[in-house]
């Protein structure tokens, strides 16, 4: 018995997926599925090229809107909410279309997940008391002693990735290394991975920096300016942390000029596109589309 099939479209940001994705959408009997680490947050929407509200209601995407910029959302939280989209599609008769750039969601996806345990407040409130006490640099040297192995992937001033790592370990007992080797049951779904890889890499980094002017020409700054105004976002969160958000929070904090503002923000697009680009090289069986 065949399994039914799932589509996935991938490619780096400012490729042109959304639009094919709603053509394939239209043309196969397709539901869509966001893979957008940035898409599933409410209120911003500017900086994220989230698809306008006309174009929504015409093509609906699940997973966009379904959080707000305070919560957090993983790769776990992801694959569930997908692997519930992808039933409710199936069950009506269609095809799935994942679609977006948000790589490491596609894999947890199509390879599983480490058994990793939840996120546990307790722990976490004990790591940032520490971290105040004692300093981040102590907290990865714990980390290099107990988990050489994930402490040598990790940067020495990535704070988020030191304290999960010594939170997993705390809850387990077993370093996060050697659950990271343990995958999940592979789903019950065939996989059809389709590519937007553009050739021309000059032509892709003139897209990203248009598109970014027209982020700022349509408000991106003022839709900053109201997350700040919220009071209950930082720079720290995962949501500020996306390509763009966080030089535009840097410029309103007076930290560099708008000129250079938009040349970080830009930079900071070009090396996601790298990075996405990366990840689909090493990618296996991708079927290239053009836009």
């Amino acid at each position: 018995m065949s399994l039914p099939q799932v589509y996935c479209l991938m490619g780096p940001t400012a490729a042109g997926k959304t639009d094919k994705a709603i053509q394939m959408a239209q043309e196969q009997n397709c539901d869509l599925i966001s893979v957008d680490s940035a898409l599933v947050y409410r209120g911003m929407n500017i900086g994220t090229a989230k698809p306008d509200a006309q174009t929504l209601k015409a093509a609906p995407h699940a997973l966009i809107d379904i959080i707000e910029p305070y919560q957090s959302y993983s790769a776990a939280d992801f694959c569930r909410d997908a692997v519930q989209a992808i039933e409710q599609s199936l069950a009506k008769g269609r095809t799935p279309l994942l679609v977006g750039g948000t790589m490491m969601y596609f894999r947890a996806l199509q390879q599983g997940l480490s058994p990793l345990p939840q996120a546990c407040p307790k722990t976490r409130a004990l790591l940032e008391m520490q971290l105040a006490e004692q300093g981040l640099a102590h907290l990865y040297k714990e980390l290099q002693s107990i988990d050489p192995l994930a402490a040598s992937k990790i940067k020495p001033n990535d704070k988020q990735r030191i304290q999960r790592a010594l939170e997993v370990f705390r809850l387990s007992n077993i370093p996060l290394s050697t659950l990271q080797l343990q995958q999940a049951e592979p789903l019950p779904y065939e996989f059809v991975n389709y590519a937007i890889i553009p050739d021309d890499r000059a032509e892709l980094h003139a897209r990203i920096a248009e598109r970014f002017h027209l982020m700022l020409t349509a408000g991106f700054i003022d839709e900053v300016c109201g997350l700040r105004a919220r009071g209950d976002l930082n720079l720290n969160l995962p949501s500020m942390r996306a390509v763009g958000y966080r030089q535009v929070w840097q410029y309103l904090d007076g930290e560099f000029d708008k000129a250079t503002m938009i040349d970080k923000g830009i930079a900071a697009t070009r090396q996601l596109a790298k990075r996405q680009l990366t990840w689909l090289r090493r990618w296996p069986k991708l079927v290239h589309l053009s836009r």
